[in-house]
Formats: structure tokens, C-alpha cells, sequence
């Protein structure tokens, strides 16, 4: 049940020291149910936020938050275009707490519309460069997730083996993930800074501008592509200004595989939400998870998939994927409102922490938001992309 009001604005002025609130109001942005939020108007013309969590999964999520803004000092803020939440304070209600940011000015808008603007996308596509162009010691320091090349693709690996050991993996989605994995021109990359979670609904807009980025409980070092599938899915007109503005602010540049590995890691989503339907025992989340499956292979078959390279199979372009999540029905499975992933047809929000979990657990380390759009995305002119290959950082051997 959600909190009343008066008692996240009583409870703010406990967490802060000297706060004063003369106003309230619920706070719109965390509408999908994860969070009661509330904004306050301070006594000195304060603008803050309080969220307190309303399930497990939504108390870890913001413990994870919490120790990534934490990691973001002021010296490192400084190098990014845009605000960052930052920690004021934290009051305990119930068997949980509430914790106290500044709130950040600006709407959520959905990718289509985020890349329908020009100038709009071409900020959202530098701002994205900022965060990945973070020097990546502070990361460690922290204690937060490292992977190198090698460890992303092992990751890769062992999401494709588990989902083939299910016996429920479709024999030509193996094959074609293997000789993808087993490409060593697609591994070929530095690992970077990464919000590790990014979507259209971490973004913060006003104008033609990105005025903050929220949502930091998977900021790690790891692969870029991991920020970027969420344009290639998308419809705007202006997708490829965000991916052009992207590469061109890159300090030192982008991979040239970059895009076609940010397609794979939307590929084997499909593969995890499989998984995570067995792993809770959910049949109905299984059969969600083979139909979209299957959609692959008959894509696969069409050859309406987008070569990955010249002498390996194709990996699915997003636009395939997006075309096939269209035709999944939307009763299969309840989900929360403010589904953010490639999917409406199952529990996005409960699928993204799941994935979250997952890749802290591959390291050994410690939502509400508006539908995305998902409708048949404008293709995209890959040829172009990076000015420049870093060195390949390995990977290691594995047999099929």
C-alpha cells in the first residue's frame, strides 16, 4: 500500500538536517510502483526528492544506487553534461528506508520519442560518450564490477549454455550465438565506464537537452554496447544523430563491432528471460520466452537478419526483434506499468533487476517508468562505425 504524502514529507525533515518543506506532491516519475516517491518544495527554495521502497528487490536496487552515487564524487561529476542524483539523506520506515536526493528538473520521455529529435538525440548520444569516456579507476576504488573483454564474453557464453541446457533453446539460436561468441573481432574492445542499466527511462529531458541521468545501481566497468541497445531498438527518425554524435565524443573512439555486439546482448535477453521463467518455476513466463524464441529462428530462416560478419552467421538486427515482441500477446503475463525492456508481454521491470542480479553475480560484486514504444524500428547504417579498434583484450578458449 502505498504511504501517504505527509508522512514521506514529515520523514524528510528526520533525514535532513534543518529542513523545512512547504510543499509536496507525489512524484510522477516513479508511478510503475517500486517506489513511493514524493517531491519537496524546502522553506529556502529546495527542490528534493524522497523514495522509499516497496518490495525487496526495490530496497536492493536502491542500496546499489545508493554506493554507485556515492562513487560519483564531484570530481567525477564534473566531467559529465548532465546532473547526477545527489545523496542528502536517509530516515528508516517500516523494515526498510527512505532516502533523500536532490531532485533532478526535466520529463521521461519514451526512445521514440528521445530520437525523434535531431538535436535532442545528438545530446543524448554525447552524454552517453561522457559517462564512457570516465577514467575507469574510481571504479575499483569503489568496489564496484570490473569485467574485461574476455569476462563479457564468457558471460555471453554461459548465458547461451545454461539457456541451451534447458533443452527449450531452439539448435539454429545456438549456433548462431556460438559463432558469435567464438568471433574474436567481436570481442575486440576496451571496457569502459557504463551506467550498466541505461534506458529511455533513465533520462531526464528538457528541450533539446539531457538534463540528468538516474538510475545508477549497475554503474561498472564493462561493454559499452550494454548502453546503447535501447536506440538501436528504437523508431525516431533521428536514431542514427545519437549513434553518430556517440561515436564522434568518444575519447579515444568507438569499436568498430560496437553496434553489432549491442544487438547480441538484445538477442540473448530472450535467452535470460528464458532462464529466469525456469529458475522461478513460471510457466507461463517459459512460454512467453519460447514463442519469442522461436519468432527468432523463422527470422533466422527468412534471412531478414543483419549479417554480424563476413564469414559467420547473421545475428538478428533489433528490428527483427522488436517486430517479433509486436506479435507476442500482451496477456501472457501481468506487468507492472512502466515496462522499459524490448518487451510488453512480460514483467520488464522485474526482468531488468533480474538481468542486474545476474551480471553483479558474474562478477562477484555487490523502476516505474513509461512504456517504450515498440514498434518496427527504422534500419540503421552500421557501416560507418568507430574510427578506432583498441587492442583486443583476449578471451578465453571454449568448445561447443
Amino acid at each position: 500500500m502505498a504511504r501517504p504524502l505527509l508522512t514521506l514529507a514529515a520523514l524528510a525533515t528526520a533525514a535532513v538536517a534543518g529542513l523545512e518543506v512547504r510543499a509536496a506532491r507525489a512524484h510522477t516519475r516513479d508511478a510503475g510502483g517500486a517506489f513511493d516517491a514524493v517531491e519537496l518544495h524546502s522553506t529556502d527554495g529546495r527542490r528534493l526528492l524522497i523514495r522509499a521502497p516497496r518490495t525487496q528487490t526495490a530496497e536492493s536496487e536502491q542500496s546499489a544506487d545508493l554506493v554507485a552515487l556515492r562513487a560519483l564524487t564531484l570530481g567525477i561529476r564534473s566531467r559529465l553534461p548532465f546532473a547526477v542524483p545527489e545523496f542528502l539523506g536517509q530516515a528508516p520506515i517500516g523494515p526498510t528506508r527512505a532516502v533523500v536526493t536532490e531532485f533532478i528538473p526535466g520529463a521521461v520521455r519514451s526512445a521514440d520519442e528521445l530520437t525523434a529529435n535531431p538535436a535532442l538525440a545528438a545530446d543524448i548520444g554525447r552524454a552517453i560518450a561522457a559517462i564512457h569516456s570516465l577514467p575507469p579507476g574510481f571504479i575499483g576504488d569503489a568496489g564496484l564490477p570490473r569485467r574485461t573483454a574476455a569476462e563479457v564474453r564468457e558471460s555471453a557464453v554461459a548465458v547461451i549454455d545454461r539457456a541451451a541446457d534447458t533443452n527449450r533453446l531452439p539448435a539454429a539460436l545456438v549456433r548462431r550465438w556460438e559463432e558469435a561468441t567464438d568471433d574474436d573481432t567481436l570481442w575486440r574492445f576496451a571496457p569502459t565506464v557504463v551506467n550498466g542499466q541505461l534506458g529511455a527511462e533513465s533520462l531526464l529531458v528538457e528541450g533539446d537537452h539531457v538534463t540528468g541521468i538516474v538510475g545508477w545501481a549497475a554503474l561498472a566497468q564493462d561493454d559499452p554496447a550494454r548502453d546503447l541497445h535501447w536506440i538501436l531498438t528504437s523508431t525516431g527518425a533521428a536514431a542514427e544523430e545519437a549513434l553518430a554524435a556517440y561515436v564522434s565524443a568518444r575519447s579515444g573512439g568507438a569499436d568498430a563491432e560496437l553496434a553489432r555486439r549491442a544487438l547480441l546482448h538484445a538477442e540473448l535477453e530472450l535467452a535470460r528471460w528464458l532462464l529466469h521463467g525456469i529458475d522461478t518455476r513460471d510457466d507461463a513466463v517459459i512460454d512467453d520466452a519460447v514463442g519469442l524464441l522461436d519468432g527468432l529462428v523463422a527470422s533466422v530462416h527468412e534471412q531478414s537478419s543483419e549479417p554480424l560478419t563476413s564469414d559467420t552467421g547473421p545475428i538478428l538486427a533489433v528490428a527483427e526483434v522488436e517486430r517479433l515482441l509486436d506479435e507476442t500477446p500482451r496477456d501472457v503475463v501481468a506487468r507492472d506499468a512502466g515496462s522499459t525492456m524490448l518487451t510488453d508481454s512480460y514483467d520488464v521491470e522485474e526482468l531488468r533487476r533480474h538481468l542486474d542480479a545476474d551480471r553483479a553475480d558474474d562478477v562477484d560484486a555487490p523502476t516505474g517508468s513509461p512504456p517504450m514504444d515498440a514498434t518496427a524500428p527504422i534500419p540503421l547504417d552500421l557501416s560507418d562505425w568507430g574510427d578506432a579498434s583498441p587492442p583486443a583484450n583476449g578471451a578465453r578458449d571454449r568448445t561447443a
